[in-house]
C-alpha cells in the first residue's frame, strides 16, 4: 500500500521534534449543497527541527511514533514571511536601553548630569 502524500501548514512548533500541520480541504454539504471548508490536523515528526509557524510542508504517512504522531516531514516547500512582532519589540526595547546606559556612563565619566532639572 502506498504511503499517503500531503501538503499543509505548520501551525504548532511548540514540542520538540513535533510541528501540528494543518491541511485544508473544500467540501460540499451533502444535504444543502454549501460549500464548506474544514481542515485536518496532522502531528508531524521533525527530526531536524527546521520548520517554523507559517510554513508550507511536505509530510508522508508512516508509523505511528506515539499516541498522535503519525506522520513524517519530507520537505519545506516555502518559508513563512510572517514576522514575529514581539520579538522585534522586545529587540528594539533592549537596544534602547543599551543606549540610555551607554548615555548615561558616557555622561558620568564626564562628569555632567543627564537630567536637566536643577532646582
Amino acid at each position: 500500500m502506498p504511503r499517503r502524500v500531503e501538503i499543509g501548514t505548520v501551525t504548532s512548533a511548540a514540542s520538540k521534534k513535533t510541528r501540528r500541520v494543518e491541511i485544508p480541504r473544500v467540501v460540499r454539504h451533502p444535504k444543502y449543497g454549501r460549500i464548506l471548508h474544514r481542515r485536518t490536523i496532522c502531528h508531524v515528526h521533525d527530526e531536524a527541527e527546521e520548520s517554523r509557524p507559517g510554513d508550507t510542508v511536505e509530510i508522508v504517512e508512516c508509523r505511528p511514533r506515539s499516541r498522535l504522531k503519525r506522520w513524517e516531514l519530507v520537505k519545506i516547500v516555502t518559508k513563512s514571511t510572517a514576522v514575529d512582532l514581539a520579538s522585534l519589540r522586545s529587540g528594539a526595547r533592549a537596544t534602547q536601553m543599551r543606549e540610555t546606559a551607554a548615555k548615561a556612563e558616557a555622561a558620568s565619566a564626564t562628569g555632567k548630569s543627564t537630567e536637566g532639572t536643577s532646582t
